[in-house]
């Protein structure tokens, strides 16, 4: 596995970039929650956006493991990620290939990118600005992190959103936030099924799909995600399918980076 492959799938997670507890999961029937309480308002973009923010998945920390398979322009790679999140503060990912050895380390927060590449011997150590290199500026952290766990974007939820309804209890959220044309396909349940985001002017485009909804420790989240980003000549593609997860559990973040490493080029 190339160097560039190990390096960009770190920054795949960080522009898509789970769920419950150990017992059984079962998928569940998506069907319209009665249960949201939505104050009355004549603007029905803020009652689906209220309806919504109420739906979100609410968490301290998170772990969970997803085989994932990537295609970076065409060529593709199957892994296993580990990933680890102190909400609001820090995602931890760690990438295992063949018999469980980790080829690869990341730690993302609001500031930061770090990665290490145990293949190579190298390490990238740069500020989060860096993702801009692959994503417009409009993406942060948070956006990263919601990606992650099967939330909205939060910019996404403002009260500019058009709103339509469609067939079968969905809804559509659709906008324009400082040149960039989103959409929200929002299921009877409030669960956001896909989000797509458009810079036609920047060469940017992303789409990611959220499926096989399960209910975990009380929480209904999709464990499949798949993530299409393309940013002028890059393509990247990512499926993951998440088959352990855990939340609010204590968890450690480690990360060094070895002496004997160099920064990549």
């Amino acid at each position: 596995m190339r160097k560039n492959i190990l390096n960009k799938l770190l920054i795949v997670l960080s522009v898509a970039a789970l769920f419950g507890c150990k017992a059984k999961k079962q998928l569940v029937v998506r069907k319209a929650d009665s249960t949201v309480t939505v104050a009355p308002t004549v603007n029905p973009a803020l009652a689906k956006i209220a309806a919504v923010k109420e739906k979100q998945v609410v968490f301290n920390t998170f772990s969970g493991r997803a085989k994932t398979k990537l295609a970076i322009d065409g060529k593709s790679n199957d892994v296993t990620l580990n990933i680890r999140i102190q909400h609001t503060k820090k995602i931890w990912v760690s990438i295992t290939a063949i018999l469980g050895v980790e080829v690869a380390r990341a730690l993302i927060t609001p500031d930061s990118i770090l990665v290490i590449n145990r293949l190579q011997g190298v390490y990238i150590k740069k500020p989060f600005s860096y993702i801009y290199n692959y994503a417009s500026r409009q993406v942060n952290y948070q956006t990263v992190e919601s990606l992650l766990i099967g939330n909205p974007i939060p910019d996404l939820l403002n009260e500019n959103s058009k709103v339509t309804t469609g067939a079968n209890g969905n809804t559509t959220l659709s906008g324009n936030l400082q040149n960039i044309i989103y959409s929200l396909l929002i299921g009877p349940d409030y669960k956001v099924t896909q989000t797509s985001l458009n810079n036609a002017a920047a060469g940017q485009s992303l789409q990611v799909s959220n499926s096989q909804f399960v209910q975990a420790d009380s929480r209904i989240i999709p464990s499949q995600i798949n993530i299409t980003s393309t940013v002028k000549n890059r393509n990247i593609q990512a499926e993951l399918q998440y088959n352990r997860t855990e939340f609010n559990q204590p968890l450690e973040y480690p990360f060094s980076i070895p002496d004997r490493f160099s920064p990549a080029n």
